[in-house]
């Protein structure tokens, strides 16, 4: 955004809340441009299009609007030492009049030369106007004193230029006299009430004979902040009832006056109704309809006396009027040669004035305007364009598009659709739309807030099944902690047994080594046994040998061997029986070798068997004690879960 303050006469400064009532009174669809700034939403406003009426620092509460003058620069000359006279309006005593004095006086005590009232300049405006009027029929002329009046109708109703009085204000006709015929070489200061005098001074069809347009507010902020103060002192011309102009109809009685009240001189003052009345007299004139003698227009509802240029406070009570009252009243003189005389007839006044006024050449005080309405026209949209603007409005009826509830600042919501359609504002500004979006997402709201409440209820039907759950888990986590606690409880017994039977089974296998040495050892001796009776077997065989001598012997004996042959026999008996035990012995060794090799190999089974046991037994012991370890984490776990569920449960 472009920056206000050194661009724009009239600027928005950071107080803007955009509350629109600028919009409300401004008299330039325009001229207000509704804009997003750091997040916040403003009314700014847009220079060009301003015309300096002061509307808006009356209409806001926020003290957001302020103005450019030339007051610092007038302080800062005069330290410099430039030689500055003032031109003093009239308007100036009235609201201060206690302080007039005592501050022309600092003023001067600061290097201010002269002091001319504007009152005199208002006299010479009263006089060119008449004579205008009256050598050029210039009938309906529209006044000019009033640069916000002149402004607009130089940017937005061109066709009423040829209207305006080419007379210069008062303001204009004072500084033209203080330096044609006064001959006052000095820079010129207005002492001011109105901010838009600064668009007339910088006018180039004004000349440049003012310098500085010094607003009553900033001056009385300076004087009082830097104490300006001095003897007391007045301004230097006399003048007459110019001093009553910054009166609303201040003009129309100079002119009735001077030319009687059988004329009739259209008064219009008041922000909006002016320019309003400015619009319906543009339709006359073109109309060619009967016009007045003039129309005495001004911009503020209350005339200059409390233009924007005044301390606020000066408006909060009618002390300026009545103090104009009597300026007026001092006016009035009693002197018959005096232009201003009450004792004399209006003709006869004028023709006082027109004495006075002799040596004056009106056409220096001539004023000519120009038409600055290039780029600023306000363009009107046409039937589409209009129906896009409300259907972006989401105003589709003809009730929904005459609601004119003027929120938005404007009075109907044609005004705004035409602000939409010039660039300067948006709908979103209209509260009927924005009601009817919170309308619809109220209606969103409210339907999410239905689903919403739908699913809390599904969610509080499922809390329901998990809580439910959770005290079927909690009971399972009990019986697991049960069967933890049994199993480990098991699992330490399995291990304390699985320890004492690979004990045992230990004993078992030092068991079979055993008798496999026994079961070796009687395979041993039953060798040896073999070898006896192969021995008693031989030894029976010797035996029977001897016996069967021995019976021959005893044969040959006879009788006396008889006894020898009886034991002969006997012997022979036991050889054969030793014998026949040998053999019985043998066979029966053999069957006990059999025996004792199917025992040694079934002992190795057994060992093989009782290695691999004893080795599961030792893995068991191990598993045992990893399957301890684990249980413990198992319960370590499932203990916390439950703690778990037991708070989500609560």
């Amino acid at each position: 955004m472009v920056n206000q303050q050194s661009e724009s006469l009239v600027y928005t400064n950071d107080k803007c809340v955009g509350c629109h009532k600028c919009i409300s009174v401004c008299p330039v669809l325009t001229a207000n441009q509704s804009v997003e700034e750091n997040g916040q939403h403003k009314i700014v406003v847009d220079g060009k299009q301003c015309v300096g009426c002061g509307a808006c620092f009356d209409a806001c509460a926020h003290g957001a609007r302020s103005y450019n003058d030339d007051t610092e620069r007038f302080f800062e000359d005069l330290k410099r030492g430039e030689k500055i006279s003032l031109l003093l309006a009239p308007a100036f005593l009235a609201n201060y009049p206690k302080e007039y004095a005592t501050v022309l006086g600092g003023l001067k005590k600061l290097g201010v030369n002269r002091i001319i009232s504007i009152s005199f300049g208002a006299d010479i405006t009263t006089w060119g106007y008449i004579k205008y009027i009256t050598e050029h029929n210039f009938m309906g002329g529209i006044s000019q004193p009033c640069p916000a009046i002149v402004g607009y109708i130089e940017k937005y109703i061109p066709e009423l230029i040829p209207r305006l009085v080419p007379v210069h204000s008062p303001m204009m006709c004072g500084a033209i006299y203080v330096k044609k015929y006064m001959k006052v070489s000095d820079k010129l200061a207005f002492i001011s009430p109105c901010v838009a005098k600064k668009n007339e001074i910088d006018d180039p069809n004004c000349g440049g004979y003012v310098s500085y347009n010094v607003t009553f507010d900033h001056l009385m902020h300076y004087v009082r902040e830097h104490g300006v103060s001095g003897p007391a002192v007045t301004d230097e011309i006399e003048y007459g009832l110019g001093s009553i102009y910054p009166m609303p109809g201040g003009l129309k009685e100079n002119v009735y006056w001077f030319c009687g009240e059988d004329i009739f001189i259209r008064q219009i003052e008041g922000e909006k109704h002016a320019y309003e009345f400015l619009e319906d007299y543009k339709k006359r004139v073109l109309g060619k309809k009967e016009l007045p003698f003039m129309v005495d227009a001004l911009n503020c509802a209350k005339g200059c006396i409390y233009g924007p240029g005044v301390e606020e406070s000066k408006s909060e009570s009618d002390d300026t009027l009545y103090e104009l009252q009597k300026i007026r009243n001092a006016s009035k003189k009693n002197d018959k040669k005096h232009a201003f005389s009450k004792k004399l007839t209006p003709k006869q006044r004028l023709d006082r004035l027109n004495k006075q006024f002799k040596n004056l050449d009106i056409n220096d005080f001539i004023r000519h305007y120009t038409d600055k309405s290039k780029g600023l026209e306000i363009r009107q949209p046409n039937t589409a364009e209009l129906e896009a603007i409300f259907a972006s409005m989401d105003k589709y009826t003809e009730t929904e598009r005459t609601m004119d509830c003027s929120a938005c600042g404007y009075d109907t919501c044609k005004e705004m659709a035409a602000a939409i359609h010039n660039g300067c504002n948006n709908q979103n500004n209209c509260v009927q739309y924005i009601k009817g979006k919170v309308e619809q997402e109220s209606q969103a709201a409210r339907q999410m807030a239905a689903e919403v409440e739908d699913k809390n209820q599904e969610l509080r039907a499922k809390n329901e099944q998990i809580e439910k759950l959770i005290f079927v888990v909690q009971e399972d986590f009990d019986s697991l902690d049960t069967s933890i606690s049994e199993m480990s409880i098991g699992n330490n017994s399995n291990a304390e047994e699985s320890t004492g039977i690979s004990a045992s089974m230990s004993d078992v296998v030092t068991f079979c080594d055993q008798l496999k040495e026994a079961l070796e050892q009687i395979q041993g001796l039953l060798v040896k046994l073999e070898e006896n009776n192969e021995e008693i077997t031989d030894v029976a065989e010797e035996t029977n040998l001897l016996a069967l001598n021995a019976s021959i012997e005893a044969a040959r004996a006879g009788e006396s061997g008889r006894g020898f042959a009886i034991i002969a026999e006997n012997i022979k008996k036991l050889a054969d029986s030793s014998k026949d035990t040998a053999s019985d012995s043998d066979s029966n060794k053999e069957q006990i070798q059999v025996a004792i090799n199917e025992l040694l190999g079934k002992a190795g089974k057994l060992i093989d068997v009782i290695d691999g046991v004893n080795v599961r037994v030792t893995n068991l012991a191990a598993s045992t004690e990893e399957i301890a370890a684990s249980a413990d984490m198992v319960s370590t776990i499932s203990a916390d879960l439950k703690d778990k569920l037991a708070q989500l449960n609560s």
